[in-house]
C-alpha cells in the first residue's frame, strides 16, 4: 500500500527551476530519506507533499486521494509536518505548543477533552519533553525546540509525517533516539536528512535529488555508493559495510578531483 504519490512535480520560484518533473512514493509504514545537496530542492519537495505549497504542475495522492482541494482539517488528521524553522509565538509553553497537534480535532474555543490530553502526554513521554512541558518556548535550545515540535506533530496522530532535518541541532544522543523513535512508530515517514550514514542506518528507503530531480531510489545498499556521492557531492568516498549495524557506511576521502 503506498501513502504518498507525487507524480511530475514542477515548481518554480523566482524563475529558477527548483523542482522538475519529481516523481516520489512512501510506502504506508517505512522510512523514506529524501537526499540531496543544499539547494536540491528538499525542502520544497516536503511542503509539497504537506500540501503547504501548491506545485507548478503535477499531483501529490495522500492514502490515494488528490491531496488539492482537501480540506485542511481532514488533513491534518493524516499527515503532519515538521519544519526547520517553525514560527511559534515566544511566550507559548511547550505544553500549549503540543498541544497545537490536537487542533484538527477540535472545534474552536473547545477545551482539550480526555482524549486530547492523553495524546499531548504519550507525544512529550515518548519525545522525552516532559520534563519540560512547562517551559516557555523562548527558553529552549535548539534541540529542544526540534523536540518540541515533533511532539506536537506526534500529539496530532497521523498516519505519515513528513520531516525537514529532524537531527537539525541535536546532539548525537538525540539523533540516535529521534531516529529510533521515527523508525519504531509504525507510520510512513518522509523526512529529508543531511547525514549518510544515519540516513542509512535508520531508512528502508532513500530518494536522491540534485538540481530538483530524483537521480535515484532504492534501498541504501543500492542507493549509497561511492559512484553516487561523487555525482551529487562532488566528494570522493569508499562506501563499506559496517561490522557493527549491518548498513553502508560511507568513509569521505575530500572533494572530488572530478568535481565542476
Amino acid at each position: 500500500m503506498t501513502a504518498v504519490v507525487a507524480s511530475g512535480i514542477d515548481w518554480t520560484a523566482g524563475g529558477v527551476r527548483i523542482l522538475d518533473g519529481v516523481d516520489l512514493e512512501a510506502r504506508a509504514g517505512e522510512v523514506l530519506g529524501v537526499l540531496g545537496p543544499n539547494g536540491a530542492g528538499k525542502t520544497s519537495l516536503l511542503r509539497i507533499l504537506a500540501g503547504l505549497r501548491r506545485p507548478d504542475r503535477g499531483t501529490v495522492l495522500l492514502g490515494g486521494q488528490p491531496l488539492r482541494g482537501a480540506a485542511r482539517r481532514t488533513v491534518a488528521r493524516r499527515l503532519a509536518i515538521v519544519e526547520q524553522s517553525p514560527e511559534v509565538h515566544s511566550d507559548i509553553t511547550v505544553d500549549e505548543t503540543v498541544a497545537l497537534g490536537r487542533t484538527p480535532y477540535r472545534g474552536t474555543f473547545a477545551p482539550l477533552g480526555r482524549a486530547d490530553h492523553a495524546a499531548i502526554d504519550y507525544a512529550l513521554a515518548v519525545t522525552g519533553m516532559s520534563a519540560y512541558r512547562d517551559r516557555s518556548w523562548q527558553t529552549l535550545s535548539g534541540g529542544e525546540r526540534q523536540r518540541a515540535q515533533l511532539a506536537r506533530a506526534l500529539a496530532q496522530e497521523p498516519e505519515t509525517i513528513v520531516l525537514d532535518e529532524p537531527t537539525n541541532h541535536l546532539d548525537i544522543r538525540y539523533q540516535l533516539e529521534t531516529l529510533t523513535l521515527l523508525r519504531g512508530l509504525g507510520l510512513t515517514v518522509v523526512t529529508a536528512l543531511h547525514d549518510l550514514n544515519l540516513a542509512a542506518r535508520f531508512c528502508d528507503r532513500l530518494a536522491v535529488l540534485a538540481q530538483g530531480r530524483v537521480v535515484a531510489t532504492g534501498a541504501p545498499a543500492e542507493v549509497l555508493t561511492a559512484t553516487l556521492i561523487q555525482q551529487v557531492y562532488a566528494v570522493d568516498a569508499v562506501v563499506e559495510r559496517s561490522a557493527h549495524t549491518g548498513a553502508p557506511s560511507a568513509t569521505y576521502l575530500g572533494p572530488s578531483s572530478r568535481s565542476g
